[in-house]
């Protein structure tokens, strides 16, 4: 290739990138710009009224799900990798199931099972023969304590995951010093394993923290007021974009001050890998009542966290699955799994163009636009629904004038309100995702395959298709699943953003449960956990083949 070819090959790439990069962006600036420039601000009147609680709960909210879900996800991590105990090989695996359940699914079943007329109250007031709430007390499950039990029985899989990734590339050797200079298996752990798992513990946490900023149907429903829900108040039900993008523009600066926090607690924590790595872990045996315990601690987080709510949807859903057949149902569905799929198909795209722009010319200015495009993840669902709002509703609006000026004729809503601004939210703020997932795959092909096929008279975009698709399809196939199935799982954006009278499985759900009609849409809430069971099942196996261990 000639130097005018390659100069046109780069100038191709990095602009496609730029562009895309850009255009991922845009709802981030969009959410500044309007914050900065309201068309009516009450940013006095939010600061004076709404805005102290909202950060009060969530900081609150934040700091209990964090501390829930470290205790759960580092003990169980460490249970599960460095001991034998009565059903650790189930446990390996089940601990990651809560993760398929979405917080706002957990929430609406367990309210449903504890509230006054629920089975459980029923059950103690026929025992002991009271005869109203005022003859015992109960917890109220709806309350800022209740959310953050639900959130921390699903999000802890995150803790649970790379700490036990840190715990199966530790050196056998460090532990086995502890324990020649007489360490206990638990002092070993808070003096060895513990510390040298902090890294992995700060990155668990920060996304712990994201999510739960993120989270609207649970604190919705429990009536906490959060800065996610405030963001859904003061836009719909107080009918001002500008102080909700004021408080969304808060929201993204929690967002990254948690990441800042994130980098600075691990930034002198370096690790490299032992030379027995790969040798099987000798584990601590707990037998005994030790044992039982050890099972009972990893079994309570299962239990509450996936198998009683799954349990309680699927007796609820067998009494309705007549409407399997029945055209809503099967219409919410369509929707589902369509944006899902388009929104899937267009991150894989996009971060095929992102990742093969930085192997082919490793530049730092292309480094900065693939890291730029991934700010969306980091963006919660309702702040990412106004920064989408704004600029294609004034791409709508300013059509719409213009064809109004000049041809007497109106555009109505092109892409706002349409099905087009909820999978643009969904590419946004998944695209990070696949964008990890092929550069890793692409990173494990080796440069000489680039050579040989460039030598053959390939163009950069055949050697893409022809030599670099087939190789790292496993790695396409992988980000795909687990993009879809968060879409799937998507609530607040999907709510704020979807076009009238168009609802997907997870805003069905979330209609009836908020109607305390949770049994009439069980079948779809188990369909959304159906689904979300197969990334924790890739997942597990990903971890579990990461070393042996007796």
């Amino acid at each position: 290739m000639d130097q005018s070819e390659k100069g046109d090959s780069l100038i191709h790439w990095y602009g496609s990138t730029w562009l895309v990069a850009s255009l991922v962006a845009l709802p981030v600036l969009s959410v500044f710009y309007l914050a900065l420039f309201p068309t009516e601000n009450i940013w006095g009147h939010l600061v004076d009224t709404v805005l102290p609680v909202y950060i009060s709960s969530t900081l609150m909210l934040i700091t209990g799900v964090g501390v829930l879900a470290i205790s759960m996800g580092v003990l169980s991590a460490w249970l599960v990798t460095m001991c034998s105990f009565p059903g650790k090989r189930i446990f390996e695996w089940a601990l990651m199931l809560p993760f398929a359940v979405p917080a706002y699914v957990i929430a609406y079943v367990y309210t449903d099972l504890l509230e006054y007329s629920g089975p459980v109250q029923i059950f103690l007031r026929e025992l002991f023969g009271w005869s109203s709430a005022r003859d015992y007390w109960f917890p109220d499950i709806r309350t800022l304590g209740g959310a953050t039990l639900m959130l921390a029985l699903v999000l802890y899989p995150y803790i649970y995951l790379l700490v036990r990734a840190s715990f199966l590339e530790q050196s056998n050797s460090l532990r086995d010093a502890s324990r020649l200079l007489g360490c206990t298996p638990t002092t070993s752990f808070f003096r060895i394993s513990l510390p040298i798992a902090r890294p992995a513990i700060a990155v668990g946490l920060a996304l712990v923290s994201m999510e739960t900023i993120n989270d609207f149907g649970t604190v919705d429903y429990f009536a906490v007021k959060t800065m996610s829900a405030g963001i859904y108040d003061t836009w719909l039900n107080m009918g001002n974009l500008g102080g909700s993008a004021q408080i969304a523009s808060l929201t993204m600066m929690f967002v990254v001050l948690l990441i800042v926090l994130e980098r600075f607690a691990r930034r002198r924590q370096k690790q490299f890998h032992a030379s027995d790595r790969y040798k099987a872990i000798e584990t601590f045996q707990l037998s005994g009542i030790k044992g039982w315990v050890a099972t009972l601690l990893c079994a309570m987080p299962v239990l509450l966290g996936f198998l009683i709510p799954v349990s309680l949807l699927a007796t609820y859903a067998s009494r309705h699955l007549d409407q399997l057949w029945t055209e809503d149902f099967l219409t919410y569905a369509s929707h589902s799994f369509y944006l899902s799929a388009t929104a899937a198909l267009v991150t894989i795209l996009i971060a095929l163009l992102l990742a093969y722009s930085k192997r082919l010319h490793q530049r730092r200015s292309l480094t900065a636009a693939s890291n730029f495009s991934s700010l969306g993840y980091a963006m919660p669902g309702a702040v990412l629904a106004v920064g989408v709002v704004i600029p294609l509703a004034a791409f709508d609006n300013s059509v719409d004038s213009f064809l109004r000026a000049h041809f007497d004729i109106s555009s109505g809503l092109l892409l706002s309100g349409t099905s087009f601004a909820i999978v643009f939210a969904y590419s946004v703020r998944f695209l990070a995702v696949s964008t990890g997932a092929i550069e890793s795959s692409l990173n494990k092909v080796t440069p000489s395959m680039d050579m040989a096929s460039r030598s053959l008279g390939l163009t950069p975009l055949q050697t893409l298709i022809k030599v670099h698709l087939p190789l790292i399809r496993g790695g396409i196939l992988s980000a795909a699943l687990v993009v879809f199935v968060d879409c799937m799982k998507e609530l607040p954006a999907t709510l704020i953003l979807r076009p009238f009278n168009y609802d997907t499985l997870a805003t069905y759900v979330y209609q009836f449960a908020s109607d305390e009609m949770l049994e009439e849409s069980a079948l779809a809430a188990l369909l959304i956990v159906a689904v979300g069971i197969i990334p924790v099942i890739l997942l597990t196996r990903t971890i579990s083949s990461t070393r042996s261990a007796n």
